[in-house]
């Protein structure tokens, strides 16, 4: 933006003659023939970046107007020259440094001498300009940071009163679960008892009617109705006291785990004619009460869903992985049987309550041990998967953490 300059003389030649010293230099000019008609243009034009004025002039002198013109507070910043063919004296000149001078220049005027005292006044116009647009730069940037911390500051309000809601939830539904859980444990319990009255009720009616045929089949069925609800319960109860009891957490060689385990289900191998094979399997920091039911219902399963007329083969062994770093191990131990598998679209479903892929008719069970077979891999900070392909057998991955 070109500087402005006001130049104010009674003589139309001494305005010319500025006018021809200082239009090289690409100012901008506004001439007023009087005190009285700069006032007028002062009126409306704030923008000056300096006026050059004479100090002898009729009805209002350069003395008078610049008094009139620092009046106004917008035009106090707008510095005035003097120009003067007379040396006045020192009081004089005071008055007019008083009156709002910066400055004399006097006749005949001396080009250099002009253009350097115009030129040191408009490069701190300049200055000046740069500084207001800087200061007017760094209001917006300021009032854009304070919208912005505002914004920021109802967001994380926003969040925190999101975040305290989801705790209230969660606490509810913790203690939801819990009432839930005491609940299933009530329940199942109080069953029990007519339990054992109906299945030894029904015994002593098949003892009476064990000549009729008929009897004898209906008694059975309510026999295995009350055997299936009982298993049932007693799956149930061992759910809610998993999730109701805390784990006691010590070293377990699983190696000694197994080797009891199937000592206990030496029966049902023989039964099956199943072979079990086992690798050496590490010892870990876990719940020696909870991974006896783990390895349990997983090498059951094994058993029951074998293929018709071959014999089971059950494999367990382990390997370890590294999870990003070395504090951070696995150890994963794979159960892998020659079984009926299932299709691997149903890999996430089995772990599920009460899920199951096939009916009471075809393979007895609840639904329930693979459930708690997650449950517990869950309470020791793991993970638990399947793999399998239909009449190509089952490995089921368990990954826990090595702490």
């Amino acid at each position: 933006m070109q500087p402005k300059i006001l130049l104010v003389d009674d003589r139309e030649d001494n305005l010319l003659s500025i006018e021809t010293i200082l239009e090289p230099s690409g100012y901008r000019f506004v001439k007023a023939h009087s005190g009285r008609e700069a006032l007028k243009i002062l009126l409306t034009e704030f923008d000056f970046a300096m006026i050059l004025m004479d100090v002898k002039m009729p009805n209002l002198n350069g003395f008078e107007t610049a008094s009139l013109i620092y009046e106004r507070e917008k035009l106090k910043h707008i510095p005035i020259i003097f120009i003067t063919a007379n040396n006045y004296g020192d009081d004089n000149m005071y008055k007019g440094y008083q009156s709002g001078a910066i400055d004399y220049i006097f006749k005949p005027i001396n080009p250099d001498i002009l253009r350097a005292k115009v030129g040191v006044l408009i490069d701190l116009y300049k200055k000046n300009r740069l500084l207001v647009e800087q200061e007017q730069k760094l209001v917006a940037i300021n009032k854009s940071l304070e919208i912005e911390i505002k914004d920021r500051m109802l967001s994380e309000e926003k969040v925190n009163s999101l975040n305290r809601k989801l705790l209230t939830n969660i606490a509810d539904l913790e203690n939801a679960n819990k009432n839930l859980e005491r609940f299933a444990f009530m329940a199942s319990h109080d069953l029990q008892e007519p339990l054992r009255k109906i299945r030894m009720f029904s015994d002593r009616l098949y003892q009476r009617h064990k000549e009729s045929q008929d009897d004898i089949d209906l008694i059975t069925r309510i026999q295995r109705a009350a055997e299936r609800t009982q298993t049932l319960i007693a799956d149930i109860l061992a759910f809610s006291k998993l999730t109701a009891e805390p784990a006691d957490f010590t070293s377990v060689n699983l190696n000694d785990t197994l080797r009891d385990l199937l000592s206990d289900l030496a029966d049902e191998i023989r039964e099956k004619d199943a072979k079990i094979t086992i690798d050496n399997l590490p010892t870990l920091y876990a719940s020696a009460r909870l991974m006896r039911p783990l390895f349990q219902n997983l090498i059951s399963n094994a058993l029951k869903y074998k293929k018709p007329d071959v014999k089971p083969l059950i494999s367990i062994r382990s390997d370890t992985m590294n999870e990003t770093s070395a504090i951070n191990r696995y150890v994963r131990i794979y159960v892998e049987d020659n079984g009926i598998g299932f299709e691997q679209k149903y890999a996430e479903d089995i772990f599920g309550m009460f899920r199951r892929l096939h009916n009471n008719g075809e393979f007895e069970g609840t639904g329930i041990g693979l459930a708690l077979c997650k449950k517990i891999v869950e309470q020791h900070q793991g993970f638990i998967s399947a793999r399998s392909l239909v009449n190509q057998g089952s490995t089921f991955i368990i990954s826990f953490p090595v702490k």
